[in-house]
């Protein structure tokens, strides 16, 4: 299993991107984990997202708070079976209040989050360079990472080619990016299958989280 020999430590990898390897304990793992399984389950469940082109998302997804498709936000998955979204989780809101206070100081006043994003990766499931522009907030967008460790790659906010920084995400890891970095591309172009632990109750793929606040009214 060919593994990207990159840092393992705390970094900024650009001005407001913050990478915060082991934030998440097992324990902690293990209860996002058996909870994205139930946020998977129908109705308003896992699905295949479809691009207006016509192409499908390699990386299957569920939202909660609010259903996001391409290019704006719903309360009923529109592009799904029709169903009520899933309420955002006082769980996921806790997280995301601490992972900004993490990333930040305890001085930052983290916003009202009430978007989550769930995706999940198989084996040959990757994710194009794109930027989280859908919302009318800036606030930061906060990123968890369970199970496969995958390749992340960290760009820049005028084009989806270089300059960009790639970054191991591995299981527990936190990414918050913010600031002048809230609107750059990113991607995921590779995760090693079979590189998690089961312990967290995965054992294959990658779920990745991602907190999110909306601006939107209601």
């Amino acid at each position: 299993m060919e593994l990207f020999d990159l840092p393992r430590e705390r970094a900024e990898i650009a001005p407001g991107a913050v990478h915060v390897p082991g934030w998440l304990d097992p324990d902690r793992q293990r209860e996002l984990v058996a909870a994205c399984r139930e946020w998977s389950r129908p109705p308003a469940g896992l699905r295949t997202v479809r691009t207006p082109g016509g192409g499908e998302m390699t990386a299957r997804q569920v939202c909660l708070g609010r259903h996001w498709y391409p290019y704006g936000y719903a309360r009923t998955v529109v592009d799904g079976d029709g169903a009520p979204v899933k309420p955002f989780p006082d769980l996921l809101g806790r997280l995301a209040r601490e992972a900004v206070r993490e990333a930040y100081g305890p001085g930052r006043t983290p916003g009202a989050y009430d978007i989550a994003l769930v995706n999940y990766y198989g084996e040959q499931a990757h994710m194009g360079m794109h930027r989280d522009s859908d919302e009318r907030a800036d606030e930061p967008v906060v990123s968890l990472s369970l199970g496969d460790t995958c390749l992340f790659r960290f760009g820049n906010a005028e084009s989806r080619g270089r300059p960009y920084t790639d970054v191991e995400l591995r299981s527990g890891d936190l990414f918050v990016f913010g600031g002048p970095s809230r609107f750059a591309y990113h991607g995921v172009p590779k995760v090693w299958p079979g590189s998690g632990s089961g312990a967290v109750g995965m054992e294959r793929g990658r779920l990745n989280i991602t907190l999110r606040v909306s601006g939107l009214p209601g």
